[in-house]
């Protein structure tokens, strides 16, 4: 079973291999997405990790707070989207 991590404060410049090889030394990770804008394609400065259940708690433990790339990185456990109000 996976569980999905929300990773906060990246620096900009940070890709989704250096990211997974963070995240590997503390479990096995299933999938890295980072997030980008939409219109101009740079780097919104969060994303996502997926790992094992068993070691997310381990990794969110030993990296929120730790720095990569200069900044200090918040991890939590990812929360659902929650439904937005339709457009008229």
């Amino acid at each position: 079973m996976t569980k999905s991590l929300y990773v906060g404060n990246l620096p900009w410049s940070a890709t989704e291999e250096e990211v997974r090889s963070l995240f590997a030394a503390h479990g096995t990770v299933s999938s890295v997405k980072l997030v980008s804008d939409r219109e101009t394609g740079r780097a919104r400065g969060f994303g996502f990790v997926e790992m094992d259940a068993s070691d997310a708690a381990g990794a969110m433990e030993a990296l929120d707070g730790s720095s990569f790339g200069g900044r200090t990185l918040r991890v939590n456990e990812a929360q659902p989207k929650a439904p937005r109000q339709p457009r008229y």
